[in-house]
């Protein structure tokens, strides 16, 4: 019997181990791009309740994951761009910190990422009563190799607002380019 279900495009590095210590740029993008979190003006970002329920949230995942930090991040009209620092494997328990590394390519950044967008959605939801509040499938993850990469890429985050004008109808700026590339 033939499967319904279009098969996914796999985002993640086949060989990586995402519980690895390192640098990671995250995007996640809202379903069909439709603008929940606020709105720039002056080519600043101004976040509405659901953008500050994204932010609050973004901040909190070091309190839930041991040796996991945020650095530089932005919040935009239909998006999220960070970058998450794992510098030792371990999810906070009750018992003490689990070793997260399972040999599974996916690892960590995948749980944080997948907790993160259920609790953001979940809050929404219940706060707004807005079932139709939806994260885009998957996330765009870039993994940081050197101070180069990561100070571009500090760079492009501060900067996003500033280049909303460009992105929000140009398909050729990377967050378009991120996030209709998840759909495939």
């Amino acid at each position: 019997m033939k499967s319904t279900f279009k098969k996914r495009k796999l985002t993640r590095l086949r060989s990586y181990d995402y519980s690895e210590n390192g640098y990671y740029f995250i995007t996640l993008c809202t379903e069909d791009g439709k603008e929940y979190f606020g709105k720039i003006e002056n080519e600043k970002m101004v976040l509405n309740q659901y953008g500050e329920i994204v932010e609050r949230l973004w901040k909190e995942i070091p309190n839930h994951y041991d040796n996991v930090e945020m650095d530089e991040f932005v919040i935009m009209p239909n998006h999220i761009h960070g970058i998450i620092i794992i510098s030792n494997s371990g999810i906070r328990t009750e018992h003490g910190s689990v070793p997260t590394n399972t040999g599974r390519s996916y690892g960590l950044l995948s749980k944080i990422i997948k907790s993160f967008k259920n609790t953001v959605t979940r809050e929404i939801r219940r706060r707004f009563r807005d079932e139709k509040f939806q994260w885009q499938r998957s996330f765009y993850d870039h993994v940081i190799r050197n101070e180069e990469s990561l100070y571009e890429i500090r760079k492009y985050v501060i900067n996003n607002p500033l280049k909303w004008h460009l992105e929000k109808n140009n398909i050729e700026n990377l967050p378009s380019i991120l996030c209709s590339n998840l759909k495939k």
